[in-house]
């Protein structure tokens, strides 16, 4: 049984939820977070799936091209080889009229017939016919031409007077469209190819006439296609169907004219009132254009899954995202309910006026504290004055205002400005030297002087015993900087001699006209203060002064000429590693020397002249445009990271250098190549010599800048040139091989050949009879 005392606790709890959600502000906020990523979601759900969809369609369309130039390829094949074997029955001496009609040689046609026939898997029979004869030939030997088309093959549209006029008048390759031929009381529907013979010559003597059944067509499509469930058909050169398998779908005329028709792409088509799919290709060999139809909702019924998918996907996310979005407003409430208790325990009590929301309960307490806040402008100023002091000019602009209406803003916009530190001597204990303390500060925290213009700011800092005075000069008196500093100096010694008795010493900076630069001089006043030992004429130290200060004695010691000359060297050379080492080395050995200041930071300087040499050297323009930051270094720490970036940037700037040169080398190399390629006595080691490099290095450098070796270059750049002067000159075709550099013309025919599928006489009789460039292989 459940423990009675827990119920009260769970309502409790269940009722300070809910009074969460009471607050209009809570609600505002939840929803504002359930719009924020329900919007960017379903924009992005939508995007995925269209794009899913559209993904999958070109996917599935793409495959149907990529199998049907698969198709295409594969008959093209078949068709070429048919026409190989009429050029061979073309040349072959035992096909000739004479030797086909000789009673002695017939025989022996009759088997070339057969081994020409055995040869095609894609042709049912072969025949062979010769201009204006009444005979016939074939593997089974002579028949008269009507006996055979009236008996052994029974056309369904072919009639014999039509079939007769096409053995005697073709002159290019034909093939006509599937249609039923009966032999022997058999019915086959079968495509039948006439070749001329000779082929491409302009006065055929015969004919070579294949048959070829419409399965073994359709079954190479099938076969290739095999998961496909559409229509494909294949469209001769004027647009009539060869050969479909529409399983089972016939389309009309109209439709078939529509698609016949389209370019070598992928379509989207309405067929008999449907949407389909419609991918077409071209074949380059015989014009043939093949296409296959896909209904779109075969598509649609593969997308169904990937719909779904997304569906579940998205409401997961909008559930999961809305419990987030209460998670967060609850959390983002948090502070602000925090704040409105605050306020409420801040304000009247009972005469505390019922606001609108928790924003005007806190509205009106910061408005109720802001009248506080001028108890705390001394304190806020002491904090502004002290950023200025250690980080000079600050970034925000309303502390930059805020320092301004002090008074540093000058009248005329400009102004000197520099700080002072007062240390007191006398430190013992005891509440008057505290109350004189004291007193000093309150009077220097604000104090103008009349005769110099001087406005004078003190400024507590961390520094036991040490107060701090920002001092602002108007810019535009003739009188020496200097001069002037004493004088404000001088009156507020009189400032302090006036109103304590205690003992103190005073450390002046250097004054700068830029506010940025105020902490700077903060700290040459600290080293000035440090060093007020040094001089005995006065407790007023100015770091100006201090700086003029001569040495003693000198160390006679300097960084040694090698260590120096290894320096340079390695960086010149690009060596990282070295240059790292001997900045380590150098540094290690400096700070093992007692040197005196002023000839330490001379022996750095002459470190750090001779990174600017290299620098200087490699034309690295930049490294000068930083030298103030390469300059203000305090320590032998920061010279050293100096050191070390700026090796970095020189061995970079070296590699890159090197790179350019190697770059710039291998352009060279390739303009020459590509103006003397016709030269005869132009090879690899003629190159490497001409431009002082090793072969090897030639070798790989021109594959990586060109993308195949030296000699495949140089007869790329001649075959270009030979086909060139094939297709716009008449020369002869020794003279021109020879006119490209290349002196065995028999073996520059034999190469031609095997690159370019024909000769180069052949080349230009070709080019010659189409009137266009013959493409090359890739």
């Amino acid at each position: 049984m459940a423990n009675p005392a827990l119920r009260p606790s769970l309502l409790n709890q269940f009722r300070l939820s809910w009074n969460h959600f009471k607050s209009r502000l809570l609600l505002k906020y939840a929803f504002s977070y359930i719009l924020i990523f329900l919007i960017p979601l379903t924009g992005v759900t939508i995007f995925v799936y269209e794009n899913a969809v559209k993904g999958l369609r070109v996917e599935i369309e793409q495959s149907n091209v990529n199998q049907l130039n698969q198709v295409k390829n594969t008959i093209d094949t078949r068709m070429n080889e048919l026409q190989e074997i009429a050029g061979r029955i073309a040349y072959d001496k035992y096909l000739t009229p004479y030797m086909v009609k000789d009673p002695y040689y017939s025989m022996e046609a009759i088997q070339a017939l057969a081994n020409y026939k055995a040869s095609s898997n894609i042709a049912e029979d072969l025949l062979l016919y010769f201009h204006n004869d009444s005979n016939i030939y074939s593997h089974r030997g002579l028949a008269d031409l009507h006996v055979t088309f009236d008996t052994l093959y029974q056309f369904e549209r072919w009639t014999p007077a039509e079939l007769q006029q096409d053995l005697n008048e073709t002159r290019q390759p034909l093939v006509r469209p599937a249609e039923n031929v009966t032999i022997n009381s058999r019915t086959d529907p079968m495509l039948v190819m006439l070749v001329p013979i000779k082929p491409n010559d302009p006065y055929p003597y015969g004919t070579v006439v294949y048959f070829m059944k419409e399965s073994k067509l359709t079954g190479v499509m099938d076969s290739i296609l095999s998961d496909f469930t559409g229509s494909s058909y294949i469209f001769g050169p004027t647009g009539e169907v060869l050969t479909a398998n529409s399983h089972g779908v016939t389309l009309p005329r109209n439709e078939l004219e529509k698609i016949s028709g389209l370019e070598p792409g992928i379509h989207k088509l309405k067929l008999e009132g449907e949407q389909h799919s419609v991918v077409s290709v071209q074949s380059e060999e015989n014009g043939w254009t093949y296409v296959t139809t896909m209904p779109s909702f075969q598509f649609f019924s593969r997308v169904a899954h990937v719909q779904t998918l997304i569906l579940i996907v998205f409401g997961i996310t909008v559930i999961t995202g809305i419990a987030a979005a209460l998670l967060l407003a609850k959390r983002q409430y948090h502070p602000i309910r925090d704040l409105m208790e605050f306020a409420k325990l801040k304000s009247s009590g009972k005469d505390a006026p019922k606001l609108r929301n928790e924003w005007e309960w806190i509205r009106q307490t910061l408005h109720d504290y802001s009248a506080k806040i001028d108890l705390q402008e001394p304190f806020v100023r002491n904090q502004c004055m002290l950023l200025l002091l250690k980080h000079g000019k600050p970034d925000d602009p309303e502390i930059e205002q805020m320092i301004f209406s002090t008074g540093f803003r000058h009248p005329q916009g400009e102004g000197l400005y520099f700080s002072a530190i007062l240390s007191w001597d006398d430190t013992k204990p005891g509440s008057k030297s505290w109350q004189e303390r004291h007193l000093l500060q309150d009077i220097l925290s604000n104090v103008c002087l009349p005769t110099p213009g001087a406005q004078i700011f003190g400024v507590e800092f961390s520094v036991k015993d040490q107060f701090a005075l920002i001092i602002s000069l108007p810019g535009e008196a003739d009188m020496v900087v200097q001069t002037r500093m004493e004088q404000v100096i001088e009156g507020i010694q009189t400032i302090i001699h006036e109103h304590s008795q205690l003992s103190l010493s005073i450390g002046v900076g250097m004054a700068y006209s830029d506010l940025s630069r105020l902490n700077q001089s903060f700290i040459e006043a600290a080293a000035a203060l440090e060093h007020r030992m040094i001089r005995r004429s006065g407790q007023v130290t100015y770091f100006e002064q201090l700086a003029e200060l001569n040495p003693s004695a000198t160390e006679r010691f300097w960084i040694p000429r090698k260590s120096m000359l290894k320096l340079e060297q390695s960086l010149k050379q690009g060596n990282e590693p070295v240059a790292v080492q001997m900045i380590a080395d150098t540094i290690e050995m400096i700070k093992d020397e007692p040197l005196q200041v002023h000839l330490l930071r001379c022996i750095c300087f002459e470190l750090l002249n001779a990174f600017l040499r290299t620098a200087s050297e490699l034309g690295m323009d930049s490294v000068f445009a930083n030298m103030p930051e390469l300059t203000s270094f305090e320590t032998l720490e920061e010279l050293e990271n100096r050191l070390l970036s700026l090796a970095a940037d020189i061995c970079m700037q070296v590699e890159r250098n090197t790179e350019t040169s190697e770059s710039s080398l291998m352009d060279d190399i390739l303009a020459y190549v590509d103006e003397q390629f016709a030269d005869y006595t132009l090879s690899l080691e003629h190159v490497a010599l001409k431009f002082a490099i090793s072969t090897s290095y030639l070798s790989r450098s021109f594959k990586e800048k060109t993308g195949c070796n030296f000699s495949q270059y140089i007869w790329q750049k001649r075959v270009d040139e030979v086909i060139r002067l094939l297709e716009n000159t008449s020369a002869p075709l020794k003279e021109i091989i020879e006119q490209v550099g290349y002196l065995d013309t028999p073996n520059f025919i034999r190469k031609f050949k095997k690159e370019i599928g024909l000769t180069p006489g052949q080349y230009r009789k070709e080019h010659a009879l189409k009137g266009t460039v013959v493409k090359r292989p890739i």
